[in-house]
């Protein structure tokens, strides 16, 4: 990992949500994480993942979609609504940050935090450039996969039957430039050697190409789409 990286802990309001960001020197944008059911900012995978995201130039910003009495109620951890919100409010977290509010931002969103991170870009269109889910749950989104404009990626492990099909069903509901990676003998939390590293490979790509750099001053965050 790069030697010039700062962890900065932070708290995400308007609800105090804990959250981590990794900041490297001269960020070539903003990757905001939503993990998937029961996890939380400390999931190793998605650390693992922003660590190597970080030595391609992004920031990356883990953080709690809910508050610890919250996290309680089960119901809560499929509320998709709800955790939609909660990324969004992330996502105004970091226009009033000023270590990161001139960078474009990217979603990375696994399991069920892949169908929030949906949901939050197609609320927030201009906001998001572009979208990557790690054997996410996009079906879970809704009627917001047809809005969602930001460049869109879904990565699946290839022995992840059942979820494969259901990123396959989500992926024709889509408008937007949308892709699927299949990683040959990963189950759905990529536990397999090698399968998260390929899963770094094809995210890293996808960020590369469609995170278009910093926001110019006096011109919005307004992504380039499509």
């Amino acid at each position: 990992m790069t030697t010039d990286l700062k962890r900065i802990n932070i708290v995400v309001k308007p609800h105090g949500l804990a959250g981590i960001l990794y900041h490297p020197r001269q960020p070539r944008g903003l990757i905001i994480f939503a993990h998937g059911s029961g996890s939380s900012r400390f999931s190793p995978r998605n650390a693992f993942v922003a660590e190597k995201l970080v030595d391609r130039g992004f920031a990356c910003l883990l953080f709690d979609l809910l508050a610890p009495g919250e996290a309680e109620d089960r119901r809560n951890v499929f509320n998709i609504p709800l955790l939609g919100a909660r990324v969004r409010d992330a996502s105004a977290w970091a226009l009033s940050t000023s270590e990161v509010r001139d960078l474009h931002i990217g979603f990375f969103g696994a399991s069920t935090g892949a169908a929030a991170a949906l949901v939050a870009a197609a609320d927030e269109p201009t906001r998001v450039a572009a979208i990557v889910s790690r054997g996410g749950r996009p079906d879970l989104a809704g009627e917001s996969l047809a809005r969602v404009l930001a460049p869109t990626l879904f990565i699946v492990g290839g022995f992840d039957c059942d979820v494969l099909e259901l990123n396959r069903q989500a992926l024709r509901r889509l408008r937007c430039e949308a892709h699927l990676d299949v990683v040959p003998g990963a189950t759905h939390l990529f536990e397999e050697p090698g399968t998260l590293e390929a899963v770094v490979a094809h995210a890293g790509n996808w960020f590369v190409k469609y995170l278009p750099g910093r926001v110019e001053r006096g011109g919005g965050r307004e992504p380039k789409v499509g």
